[in-house]
């Protein structure tokens, strides 16, 4: 059991080489890059090193709670999670848990091939994705086949912000941290005005999006696309990169320009750019939304869940999570209910402001 700093490179490596023997896609999240990160800002953070035969075979990330209660590395920011272990390695969950003196391990985007834990899911869920393995191109004609009007209202938009506003252009990977402090700007905004938690008031995810946007490693890059209109930004959005996933995560516009769907234009530009370095897929994560609707070439399972091993902190996670997460099962499969708490949690929102 070490901190993700403790980690040597040969460690790393070789958690890189059974990542790339995976045949799920290769998302930065379950990059050693982005585990090292989430450690430098969240204390509990731990890697079990699983060895078969005397050598290394699996790497479990986690955090630790009061009486072992685990998580996901970076349960609430992380869109895939898991353990990275070698292939045809199944040891008895239990036992790994045991081993870690863990008494569960929680996850809410677990990937879809970690059959050690998918078996203790509660929930499956969808996260959208876009397809660009055969280019830019093959995308734009199959989303003009699928819903041309949307396609064809978006980039007349564009065309319009040019005329109206000034210049645009795009920067898919843009390195000035003022471009960054107002996106989360305009994200904690985005939160108020929705009624849901202000994510960058907390502030370990404040430190871990600054760290990882100095992140360059090959297969978890920091990456923040900024579309400007004459000389200023009017959408951007930072996520992370691998060689073949750009994993789309905070995603945010000016609301001043809303009527030109700078949002919608981003994320054209940065399916095209995505393409032309090689990327073959935007993971748009999960949770349902009308622009993931519009983009979405196809989507992927992901799971919720927990697995936990007899004693008073699996009691502990049960109470403290369970609750919930059904509670909002229930309402999420009600779309009536759903427009309800939505248009409640808004207009709480418009209240605290008033």
């Amino acid at each position: 059991m070490l901190r993700p700093e403790e980690l040597g490179e040969g460690e790393r490596e070789h958690w890189r080489e059974l990542r790339a023997k995976s045949t799920a896609p290769r998302s930065p999240f379950m990059e050693p890059e982005f585990t090292d990160v989430v450690g430098r800002v969240r204390p509990r953070a731990r890697v079990a090193v699983v060895y078969d035969g005397g050598e290394a075979a699996g790497f479990l990330p986690h955090e630790r709670g009061p009486l072992g209660q685990g998580r996901a590395i970076g349960l609430g920011v992380s869109d895939c999670q898991g353990g990275v272990l070698r292939p045809g390695l199944t040891p008895d969950t239990r036992e790994l848990l045991r081993a870690c003196s863990l008494s569960s391990f929680a996850f809410d985007n677990l990937e879809a091939e970690q059959g050690l834990f998918v078996p203790h899911a509660a929930e499956e869920h969808s996260t959208y994705v876009i397809d660009v393995e055969k280019g830019y191109e093959a995308y734009e004609s199959g989303l003009r086949g699928r819903s041309s009007k949307f396609l064809k209202t978006t980039l007349a938009k564009e065309r319009r912000l040019g005329r109206q506003v000034g210049d645009v252009r795009f920067v898919f990977d843009e390195r000035d941290p003022a471009a960054l402090r107002t996106l989360m700007e305009w994200k904690s905004a985005q939160y108020r005005r929705t009624g849901r938690r202000d994510r960058f008031a907390q502030e370990w995810i404040t430190r871990l999006v600054g760290r990882l946007a100095r992140t360059r490693a090959p297969e978890c890059t920091g990456t923040l696309s900024v579309l400007y209109a004459d000389g200023r930004p009017v959408a951007a959005h930072f996520g992370l990169r691998s060689a073949t996933v750009l994993a789309c995560w905070f995603p945010a516009y000016d609301p001043e320009f809303a009527k030109y769907s700078p949002g919608l234009v981003l994320h054209l530009r940065m399916a095209e750019a995505a393409a032309a370095q090689g990327i073959g897929m935007l993971d748009l994560g999960r949770g349902s939304a009308e622009y993931k609707d519009a983009l979405k070439t196809g989507d992927l399972p992901v799971y919720e869940g927990a697995a936990t091993r007899v004693g008073a902190g699996a009691a502990l996670h049960w109470l403290g999570r369970e609750p919930a997460r059904r509670a909002h099962g229930f309402v999420r499969g009600r779309p009536r209910l759903a427009s309800l708490a939505v248009r409640t949690l808004r207009g709480a929102a418009r209240l605290r402001r008033s």
